[in-house]
């Protein structure tokens, strides 16, 4: 089945696992209570399209994935977690605006 959103919905069942692991991929951490997330989710979208081919973009849901929330010490959302091959990288706390955030990734491509 294709996937049909830009940024990947990612879980516990080993989806996180696998989306991680090749390559450079941003995992947004969030919760569908959080007004900073629902700010940054659009922005989210955005990215994935700026950066298609060449970052990842995916989120998980810390009320649904909370084993991988503590594994990564998230304790505040957003957070955004850079991922290349499977080890962080970089993270962004908190929302940010689209432009500055797009300034930030393009250091890493």
């Amino acid at each position: 089945m294709a996937q049909t959103e830009k940024v990947q919905e990612l879980s516990n069942n080993g989806s996180f696992d696998k989306f991680i692991l090749k390559g450079i991929a941003l995992v947004d951490f969030y919760a569908d209570w959080c007004m900073p997330c629902l700010i940054m989710a659009p922005i989210m979208e955005e990215l994935s399209e700026k950066f298609k081919g060449r970052i990842k973009f995916g989120k998980l849901n810390v009320d649904e994935g909370s084993n991988l929330a503590q594994k990564y010490q998230v304790s505040s959302i957003p957070n955004m977690i850079l991922f290349k091959n499977g080890q962080v990288i970089r993270r962004f706390v908190g929302s940010q605006s689209a432009d500055d955030f797009e300034d930030k990734l393009r250091k890493f491509v």
